[in-house]
């Protein structure tokens, strides 16, 4: 606990925040005792408020990660780039690739990003339509919108110099989230700051049988605690590394290697799974608070055929909302005989904000074949200029893409136009392609999926 204090005192409570000066915190002492009484700490056992078993922990894992680390193009780049901004960029878009997104899918994507930008300036004068070429399949197609944003902030509002903390690297920079700017600054910069990512979150929740909801604010500021008492304070990057490479290749969800763990020595969740409820490891049901913001709740208590991984709890997810979508390939021979499709760009916000597509709209649910014809025929003219006959509309079939939060239904139709027909677009933001330079342009997977069927 006292680790825990000396860390809220040092201004690393939350990365994107400072210690308030000590009138300040005499000021707001004085206002919380006219308010509801604050609710007592977690036990000790949810913490680590030994200084011994920290320092442990720190060698442990330290020396494991030196011995048994993945060889990543991008830790190879912070570790051997001696200039601070492009070591910070190589961080950063690591990062950014790596939210969601698998290693080995990130690896090609950011070796062929560095390659065509090395450099924030690089970055800073590329278009969004090259943007997001190259992004394409990585998902979330926003966080390299918001990338390329925050580079041509750095370049002409601050010099082309990146901040230096993670509190400015959160301030200043759009799209920038706590442990992003976490994560640059510990590891380009050294700053002994905490991380807090899917893998850690799994990490500290065993290794302290944290039950509660983990996605719970109340939860991850705890979690957020905890990472900046235990980081390293002369190794940080390397430390938060070790910490996110353990949850990555050894604390792994569904069927933990706890026999090669570093830190298995340190892990409530194992010990509960091998002694069961020793008087010196508390249950933590019986962890000696009422309403501990920690424990499991009451009615999902320990399954001791699930070991480890009862930890961490999550709420249970949401259904994601189910959508229609019509959408048609149309089609028509080139000049030179190449079969060409239409494509129009989406707005330049919201989903898959600026990329291209298959003319496409949205479909009321319960709509029949024949009045999905005559929307789709509607919606055609407006992209091509002409009027367009339900009769030539021939249905394909159906495509399911699942995003995050929608479980999207794509109606394919398809409609070829005569040989003679020389159709050019009625707007700006359509153009004809062939195959080649459809796959080349930044099209969604879901709309590649389209093209397949």
């Amino acid at each position: 606990m006292s680790q825990l204090r000396a860390a809220a005192a040092g201004g690393l409570r939350r990365s994107g925040g400072r210690a308030a000066p000590p009138a300040e915190q005499s000021r707001k002492g004085a206002s919380s005792r006219r308010g509801p009484p604050v609710p007592a700490p977690p036990p000790p056992q949810h913490l680590f408020s030994d200084t011994a078993e920290i320092e442990a922990l720190r060698g442990s894992l330290l020396a494991w990660y030196d011995k048994c680390k993945r060889d990543l193009p991008w830790r190879t780049l912070a570790a051997t780039e001696p200039d601070a901004d492009r070591r910070a960029y190589a961080v950063w878009v690591s990062e950014v690739m790596l939210q969601q997104t698998q290693v080995a899918t990130v690896i090609d994507y950011y070796n062929r990003w560095m390659q065509k930008w090395p450099t924030l300036q690089a970055l800073a004068q590329a278009s969004l339509e090259e943007v997001n070429e190259l992004w394409a399949g990585l998902g979330y197609y926003s966080r390299g919108k918001r990338l390329q944003e925050a580079a041509r902030k750095v370049v002409s509002q601050l010099a082309g110099r990146m901040p230096r903390t993670a509190e400015d690297l959160q301030k200043l920079l759009p799209g920038v989230g706590r442990y992003t700017a976490g994560a640059i600054a510990s590891i380009s910069y050294g700053q002994a700051t905490g991380v807090v990512d899917g893998n850690v979150i799994r990490v500290l929740c065993r290794l302290r049988c944290i039950g509660a909801d983990s996605s719970s604010p109340a939860v991850i500021d705890r979690l957020w605690d905890m990472a900046n008492a235990l980081v390293d304070r002369s190794r940080p990057g390397d430390f938060n590394q070790a910490l996110m490479e353990l949850g990555a290749t050894v604390c792994v969800p569904k069927a933990p290697l706890c026999g090669e763990c570093p830190v298995k020595q340190h892990c409530r969740a194992r010990r509960r799974k091998l002694f069961g409820k020793p008087t010196l490891v508390p249950d933590v049901e019986d962890c000696g608070v009422g309403d501990c913001p920690l424990c499991p709740p009451a009615a999902e208590p320990w399954d001791s055929s699930l070991g480890v991984t009862n930890f961490p709890r999550k709420a249970a997810k949401k259904q994601p909302r189910v959508e229609r979508t019509a959408t048609c390939v149309l089609e028509r021979r080139g000049c030179h005989g190449a079969l060409e499709y239409l494509i129009v760009q989406r707005p330049s916000s919201g989903l898959l904000a600026g990329l291209w597509e298959f003319p496409s709209l949205p479909l009321a649910q319960g709509l029949q074949e024949e009045k999905q014809k005559e929307v789709l025929a509607d919606h055609l003219q407006a992209w091509t200029g002409q009027p367009v006959a339900t009769r030539g509309l021939r249905l394909i079939g159906e495509v399911i893409h699942i995003f995050s939060h929608i479980h999207q239904t794509y109606v394919v139709y398809s409609l070829a136009l005569d040989r003679d027909v020389t159709l050019e677009p009625a707007l700006s933001s359509s153009r004809w392609v062939t195959e080649e330079e459809f796959h080349a342009s930044a099209v969604s997977t879901a709309m590649k999926k389209v093209l397949r069927s």
